[in-house]
């Protein structure tokens, strides 16, 4: 037997149990389905997956410029941040302003895509949805300036179609990539980019 298997991995669980776990992630599948508003660059819309990839990727490049951050923290709460959407969809950040009940729409969402697992693992998931979603701890609020950041990242990188409002990224989500250096140094770079794409669009004139 390898001595660095931990013993936990080898303690045999209930096939019931397993089935459980199988079966939610096979219904969290569907956020793979789920569409946003950022396009490819290619030109195709991004799903909500595809989305939560990539801002697990940042935050793991990021790490060594993340200090005092619990790292496997942060992960979790990027798979975790978007899950509940897997139900209801994506409410793009231009329209969330007329719809007040996106908050308790997605985590009674999230709490139904739970139900298979067991109740100590719900509420972890639970747990780390309200923390991100309330921006309580530092690795929340890390994870919410991420969330922005790739976003933007996604939305300049984009083949997007022409009405597509580069405007309004100059202003979204300032507050939380304002939290930190790092965060306001990534958002300048991506600013510029953004002005770029706004001109380029007719958006805004050149200076």
């Amino acid at each position: 037997m390898d001595s660095c298997v931990r013993p936990a991995i080898l303690t045999r669980v209930g096939s019931t149990d397993l089935a459980a776990l199988l079966q939610f992630v096979r219904d969290a599948e569907r956020l793979k389905d789920v569409l946003r508003s950022a396009h490819t660059s290619s030109g195709r819309r991004e799903s909500t997956a595809e989305h939560t990839w990539r801002l697990c990727l940042l935050a793991m490049v990021l790490e060594h410029r993340l200090p005092g951050l619990d790292i496997a923290r942060v992960l979790k709460l990027c798979v975790v941040h978007d899950l509940g959407e897997a139900l209801s969809g994506d409410v793009p950040a231009v329209e969330q302003h007329a719809d007040p009940h996106k908050s308790e729409r997605e985590r009674s969402d999230l709490v139904k895509l739970l139900t298979p697992l067991p109740p100590a693992l719900r509420d972890e998931f639970v747990g780390l949805w309200e923390d991100y979603e309330h921006a309580r701890s530092p690795e929340a609020r890390a994870v919410k300036a991420l969330d922005k950041l790739e976003t933007i990242l996604q939305h300049n990188q984009g083949a997007n179609p022409p009405e597509f409002d580069y405007v309004f990224n100059l202003d979204y989500g300032r507050k939380h990539t304002s939290s930190a250096p790092l965060f306001a140094q990534l958002r300048e770079l991506l600013d510029a980019q953004t002005r770029e794409r706004a001109i380029a669009s007719g958006q805004l004139p050149r200076e």
